[in-house]
């Protein structure tokens, strides 16, 4: 619409009033501009900084809960201290997860019991005329069991560390090897006398999430760990290639045009957490599988002995509850790898060719982390409850920082922390 002259005649006081309150809003307008930019952008750098744990309860992968379909987290005793077993990399089931959260204790929690190993599966054919005396001797061992149990679930979780040791499972074994030893003079008196027995008297305690875990809690729960997230920038064009004939391709997720990882167990993403800290060559973990059955009846538990030196196994981020590849590697103060190891068993399609199926679900799989671990090797037993199929199962174990990725070390040209043996299942 058009003024007209004598509105466009305003006198030059009104005009230079109109222009001084223009002037006033674009500054005020300008400064909240500047301040909600300089605020968003500081809420971008820290939302690219900090990726804390998912809140969100989601379902377990397959694979993911313990062996009978317990807790996401058991405990076992050994050698003076509560070992954690993270089943699945510490995957809740969404019961589980809710409980967690409205601040109750996991609804699966169990009762401490007693874990022996398996008898029966290490006699040699019964001679029938010793057949009533060693079934009788067995029946005794599965009552001393239910007696320990009884006794655990009623003073166990009120005592600690040396009660359980000295008042019920050195007891235990005392009663165990003089049973077992019974059984075997049994047997000698009608057929060769069956040797080693005596080793398997020893027990162990495995427990839920719940009750004293020997004050060695210092993973399992995230706490927002800050760690990852910085890119470092966005020098993907691969101009330094450090001396190398092959330009570098990329050094962060950038340029990717996948969505980035979200701290939980999905293909087809972009991490953009730092890697981290690296130890020096001979502060780098190692690990050796010292104790394995060559062969085992199917179904039938089994134990491995692992040992680790150079881990400090005290570092879990549930990768369950989005803790995958969240958090930066990180070195205690003597330069050693904090974090914990996994061990898996997977039956072979064929052991001539690399097997076809790499997403399948292991067999058995679990977590280990106890706080202890150091410069000095020292050994931890991993139970496997049993492998319910036939053929040739390969069973690794390798070591994992905070967030699961094997630990990096100092040289290209070291060994991984990592093991591996064949297991004939028939």
């Amino acid at each position: 619409m058009r003024r007209s002259p004598r509105a466009r005649r305003s006198s030059g006081n009104a005009r230079s009033k109109r222009l001084l309150a223009a002037v006033g809003a674009l500054a005020v307008f300008g400064g909240i501009a500047a301040v909600t930019q300089i605020s968003s952008a500081g809420e971008r750098r820290q939302s690219a900084k900090t990726r804390t744990v998912s809140s969100n309860c989601v379902q377990p992968s397959p694979g993911a809960t313990s062996p009978g379909g317990r807790t996401s987290t058991t405990r076992t005793w050994q050698n003076g201290r509560w070992v954690r077993n993270h089943w699945g990399d510490g995957q809740m089931s969404v019961a589980e997860c809710q409980s967690v959260k409205a601040g109750k204790a996991p609804v699966t929690t169990l009762a401490s019991t007693v874990n022996c190993p398996d008898v029966t599966g290490r006699l040699p054919r019964i001679p029938d005329r010793a057949r009533n005396e060693v079934d009788r001797n067995l029946a005794l061992l599965k009552t001393q069991i239910d007696e320990v149990n009884r006794r655990l679930a009623a003073e166990g979780s009120r005592n600690g560390p040396a009660f359980v040791n000295n008042a019920i499972l050195n007891p235990l074994a005392d009663k165990r090897r003089a049973t077992l030893n019974r059984i075997a003079t049994a047997i000698g008196r009608v057929a060769q006398r069956p040797q080693g027995l005596d080793q398997l008297a020893r027990c162990t305690v495995a427990a839920g999430n719940g009750g004293q875990n020997g004050g060695a809690d210092n993973g399992g729960q995230n706490g927002g760990a800050d760690n990852g997230g910085q890119n470092g920038g966005n020098d993907n064009a691969g101009g330094n290639n450090n001396g190398n004939a092959l330009g570098v391709l990329a050094k962060d997720c950038g340029n990717s045009r996948l969505q980035p990882h979200d701290g939980f167990q999905n293909g087809n993403r972009c991490v953009s957490t730092a890697f981290g800290e690296v130890g020096a060559a001979a502060n780098n973990p190692s690990l050796l599988i010292t104790q394995f059955p060559n062969q085992v009846q199917r179904n039938q538990a089994f134990t491995l002995r692992v040992s680790t030196r150079n881990l400090v196994r005290d570092r879990f981020l549930a990768a369950g509850q989005g803790g995958y590849y969240l958090e930066s590697s990180v070195l205690n103060g003597q330069g050693l790898t904090r974090g914990h190891f996994h061990t898996a068993c997977r039956m072979l399609e064929s052991t001539d060719t690399a097997p076809s199926n790499p997403e399948a679900v292991p067999a058995f799989f679990v977590a280990t982390e106890d706080g202890r671990g150091g410069g000095r090797a020292d050994e931890v037993v991993i139970q496997v409850p049993g492998l319910p199929q036939n053929g040739t199962a390969q069973c690794a174990v390798w070591a994992g920082d905070g967030s699961h990725r094997v630990p990096m070390m100092e040289r290209a040209n070291q060994t991984p922390a990592f093991d591996v043996v064949r297991i004939q299942v028939n």
